[in-house]
């Protein structure tokens, strides 16, 4: 299990930050319409992010992370996985989503990215000229994904994601794709991840240097998988390094 439906980013917010926010209904390159949200900083930097988030789909914990990027400057819209199993509607503590995440697809998916892609480089998404993705778990792997998804991406950022296949359709992971990737990949793993062990970590560095692309791994020695909440307190440490290790990786790139 990925975060429960209380966690929030262990991001303080930042004093006086503008920032305009609101729920959208994208659509997908099938036709498929799904909900999202967007933040948008009145001071933008040009950078916009596309969230992808854990098993759970779209709720407040990646409301508020989109509102945190905003206020650095970083235009974001963080979107739910199941518009075409669960429609577009708000969804409580009480959803069922395993099997919605079992009928997801690592095409449809990156065709879902590709509209959030499109809407952050229009002008009511703020123009954005250089566009990342972050994701979470079952986010994280399929965020990495999109470095190979012909987005056009400036980087890709995840957490705690698989290395290996998607465990929803089977389709290749992030090892086997890495070779295809064409942007920046940071990944932000937990020592501790029962569910991901270290040989899979280092199989997924050999991936990339072997194709040559530019990456950074960083592992949180004792952090568990999800790490990044706020519940989390005994892991601040390792939280605010891998936050401020986001915002570096965008200015940089």
């Amino acid at each position: 299990m990925c975060f429960p439906h209380d966690a929030r980013p262990p991001i303080t917010p930042i004093s006086g930050a503008a920032v305009d926010s609101e729920d959208l209904v994208l659509t997908s390159k099938d036709g498929t319409k799904f909900a999202a949200f967007v933040a948008r900083s009145e001071n933008p930097s040009g950078a916009g992010i596309v969230i992808l988030p854990d098993v759970r789909g779209l709720f407040p914990f990646y409301e508020e992370l989109a509102l945190r990027f905003a206020e650095e400057g970083i235009n974001a819209v963080a979107f739910d996985f199941f518009g075409r199993t669960a429609g577009v509607s708000k969804r409580d503590a009480d959803f069922d989503f395993m099997p919605e995440v079992k009928e997801t697809k690592a095409d449809k998916i990156a065709e879902d990215v590709g509209a959030c892609v499109d809407y952050l480089r229009s002008a009511p998404g703020g123009s954005c000229s250089r566009i990342f993705t972050v994701g979470f778990c079952f986010g994280g792997s399929n965020s990495w994904l999109q470095a190979a998804a012909g987005h056009g991406l400036a980087g890709a950022i995840g957490f705690y994601g698989r290395p290996g296949p998607s465990f929803a359709d089977g389709s290749p992971g992030p090892i086997d794709r890495a070779g295809d990737m064409k942007a920046p990949i940071l990944g932000l793993m937990g020592g501790a991840d029962q569910g991901i062990p270290q040989e899979q970590v280092d199989e997924l560095k050999k991936a990339l240097a072997a194709a040559g692309v530019e990456h950074e791994i960083v592992v949180y020695p004792g952090a568990p998988h999800s790490f990044f909440d706020r519940h989390y307190e005994e892991h601040a440490g390792a939280s605010a390094d891998a936050w401020k290790r986001c915002l570096e990786f965008v200015r940089s790139h």
